[in-house]
């Protein structure tokens, strides 16, 4: 189906979305944007969107008024939602997704934007999508199950992918780059993700970000270019080891000073070869173009 035979709701949905994500043309986003139902992937109503302070309920049944910029509750108890559209609308076009690449989709959650990047790979690519919440990894199995192109497992989605992808999108915050998505991006892939620092309050982590940044790395025949894309703010990955001493503290240093802004690339399990934003022995971001 063409965009122009789609609904002409989602369509003017589509066109909003990637207005204010900032993005002049992507035909290719702007039809996959408005193929998608968004209320196959959040439940029935009573829908409730959060306003960044608390969860209110729409006071609607009707679909239409799903297609807002507006994060919609999947799980308000751990506050994990159907993320802000604009905010994936931008990552996407960042990623630059051709059709035929392989794709993995990590915290995919109950598969809305699996959904819509499975229509940028077409039926010649491949996506795989990861969660590891049993309950939103059952109901994106149910939800994607008329898609051919797409593989849901549920699990430690810092753990996938198992073979070579084109592009890897992670939907969670991390304080490091699992080695796995590093060795499995193939050459000439792109690896999107949020980089950050859990936040704490009164001694217990809250399950969100206290600051984090949207690193992308992109894989050349030597090295890796990174870049950060822009501030976001994520739920923090579950399941993780505890952080090596000093992780935290050097992180949120280099997010104070503002000078991860300044990365061009990514060392992996190399000797630094200059100054970096922050480093480790087995990674760092660096000052060096690569």
């Amino acid at each position: 189906m063409a965009f122009e035979d789609e609904p002409p709701y989602r369509q003017i949905y589509a066109r909003q979305i990637l207005a204010k994500a900032g993005v002049a043309k992507n035909d290719r986003l702007l039809a996959a944007l408005a193929k998608v139902p968004r209320e196959k992937f959040v439940g029935p109503p009573p829908w409730l969107y959060n306003d960044f302070r608390h969860y209110r309920e729409m006071a609607s049944t009707d679909p239409v008024v799903l297609y807002q910029d507006l994060l919609i509750g999947l799980n308000t108890r751990r506050g994990v939602n159907n993320g802000m559209p604009s905010l994936h609308a931008s990552a996407l076009n960042t990623l630059g997704i051709r059709e035929g690449e392989t794709v993995a989709h990590l915290g995919a959650g109950t598969g809305y934007y699996t959904a819509i990047i499975a229509g940028l790979v077409g039926s010649s690519g491949k996506v795989v999508a990861g969660e590891y919440e049993e309950a939103l990894a059952e109901k994106a199995r149910e939800n994607l199950s008329g898609y051919p192109n797409i593989e849901v497992v549920r699990g430690d989605a810092a753990k996938w992918p198992k073979e070579d992808a084109d592009v890897i999108y992670a939907n969670f915050a991390l304080d490091h780059p699992p080695a796995t998505w590093i060795e499995n991006l193939a050459v000439g892939g792109r690896l999107l993700f949020p980089l950050g620092i859990p936040a704490v309050e009164n001694g217990r982590a809250t399950g969100f970000t206290r600051s984090a940044g949207f690193l992308l790395i992109d894989r050349r025949a030597r090295g890796f270019g990174a870049r950060f894309v822009q501030p976001v703010s994520f739920v923090w990955a579950e399941g993780q080891e505890p952080p090596p001493a000093g992780r935290h503290e050097g992180l949120a240093e280099a997010f104070r000073s503002r000078r991860l802004l300044q990365v061009r690339s990514f060392r992996w399990r190399t000797a630094p070869q200059g100054e970096e934003s922050y480093g480790e022995k087995e990674w760092g971001l660096s000052f060096e173009e690569p």
